[in-house]
């Protein structure tokens, strides 16, 4: 899924849209999708100066996000206006690498279960082949009134 049809299934944009490529899906199952991290990023302004790096907390938005795209690919719907994703709890998160510009962030999502629009996922975020973040994401599906 390249950033076009990602733009139709997530309603965030710069500087907040954090997937910019789905590598692989798997049906209702799990989802493999990139962030590449540049010095352009408006974070790295001020997470350093004078040592850039993500703040975890978007590497787990970058997670949520993916697993977004992997809950609107199950469901075979798209993103409403009068629908919204949020996170509902994040457990066991743990960061084991910092990321850093010229990194490109592998976030892997399995899709753990689905009921009454609550999702409940396992994600992993990895640089090459270290790990940088792992964390269990909850996230409701709720109509806006």
């Amino acid at each position: 899924m390249d950033i076009h049809k990602i733009l139709k299934q997530l309603p965030h944009r710069y500087p907040f849209l954090l997937v910019d490529r789905v590598l692989e899906i798997e049906k209702g199952k799990t989802i493999k999708a990139l962030k590449n991290v540049t010095i352009n990023e408006p974070f790295f302004e001020g997470h350093f100066p004078h040592r850039p790096v993500m703040p975890g907390v978007l590497m787990l938005e970058a997670l949520a996000q993916a697993a977004a795209l992997l809950a609107f690919d199950a469901l075979g719907s798209s993103p409403s206006d009068d629908m919204v994703y949020y996170f509902a709890g994040i457990d066991g998160a743990r960061f084991k690498r910092p990321v850093e510009p010229g990194d490109q962030l592998i976030l892997q999502v399995e899709l753990l279960r689905m009921k009454a629009g609550i999702f409940k996922f396992m994600g992993r975020a990895l640089v090459g082949d270290e790990l940088a973040v792992e964390a269990e994401l909850t996230c409701a599906m709720r109509k806006i009134a």
